[in-house]
């Protein structure tokens, strides 16, 4: 009767102990990290707080105007519209230096129709990568105001290794040993040999 009662007893327990193992190993497995993005996290300045200059020519008088837009905004002068959607800046640690803006450029028409000239990137250092091809007007960034965490941590120098060894010098030409280094540990000294002491049986024999 015992051995009936005390196998769901130990059924029981072995159960518990299982629910209990899974319970401490979801409790120690690491929760994954959502990574930084663009957006405003990890100390990026997010897309709409940030603040691009562009630069306006035209051809025929050589006036040049000079506009301060977030992404999202837009400038009119004359019969010129000018859309700013996005800007961006490399890293400070990076080693090309980019400054882009993404931007919409239209033109009215005689008939008070929008026409549009361009939409893409411009690339300040780069001018000649995407053009503004009008007859009049030419667009172009002139600098992307947002901020970057700090850069990763420079490399630590790895310590200077001495080239000398604390192992003793191989035997010279003549077959006898060269003289140990400076470095090297003296050979320990021999042990004097130890008199063993008298017996009690010898003792009592004398």
């Amino acid at each position: 009767m015992k051995t009936v009662i005390a196998a769901p007893l130990l059924l029981a327990v072995a159960l518990a102990a299982c629910g209990r193992g899974k319970e401490q190993q979801n409790a120690s497995a690491p929760v994954a990290r959502v990574p930084a993005t663009a957006a405003g996290q990890g100390g990026v300045t997010p897309m709409a707080q940030r603040v691009a200059v562009l630069g306006i020519l035209n051809k025929r008088n050589g006036i040049v105007k000079t506009l301060a837009l977030h992404p999202g905004q837009s400038a009119r002068w004359k019969d010129l519209l000018v859309r700013l959607r996005a800007c961006e800046t490399t890293a400070p640690w990076e080693q090309e230096k980019l400054t882009g803006a993404f931007v919409q450029v239209d033109v009215q028409k005689p008939d008070k129709s929008w026409n549009r000239v361009f939409s893409g990137w411009l690339y300040k250092e780069s001018p000649s990568l995407n053009v503004v091809e009008h007859p009049v007007y030419d667009v172009w960034p002139k600098s992307c105001e947002m901020t970057y965490p700090a850069g990763p941590a420079a490399p630590v120098a790895p310590a200077s290794s001495s080239n000398r060894s604390s192992a003793p010098k191989s035997a010279g030409p003549s077959g006898t040993a060269a003289a140990p280094s400076a470095t090297s540990s003296p050979a320990p000294e021999a042990a004097a040999p130890v008199t063993p002491a008298p017996s009690a049986v010898a003792n009592n024999a004398t």
